[in-house]
């Protein structure tokens, strides 16, 4: 497809000719901006929650792109709400 757009030329080369094309035809002319994080901060402090061992935050900040500081602020926002 050499007469492509260079933006849908370098999306077909990720993902692709058929995908590209479903998202041509579905998105085309609309403008996107992607947010920095790929994982949503409420549902990821949720899985923190879950997920934390007590040994493993280092894991869980590179797993999910966020802090290991905002990490620990989840986790103790946690601790206070059962005491309340």
């Amino acid at each position: 497809m050499i007469a492509l757009h260079q933006s849908y030329k370098r999306l077909s080369e990720l993902i692709g000719v058929e995908a590209m094309l479903k998202i041509y035809n579905e998105y085309r002319g609309t403008q996107f901006q992607y947010p920095m994080r790929l994982y949503d901060r409420e549902e990821v402090s949720k899985l923190v929650r879950k997920e934390y061992d007590g040994t493993n935050l280092k894991e869980l900040s590179q797993k999910y792109g966020y802090s290991q500081r905002w990490m620990k602020a989840q986790l103790n926002k946690l601790n206070r709400d059962k005491k309340e």
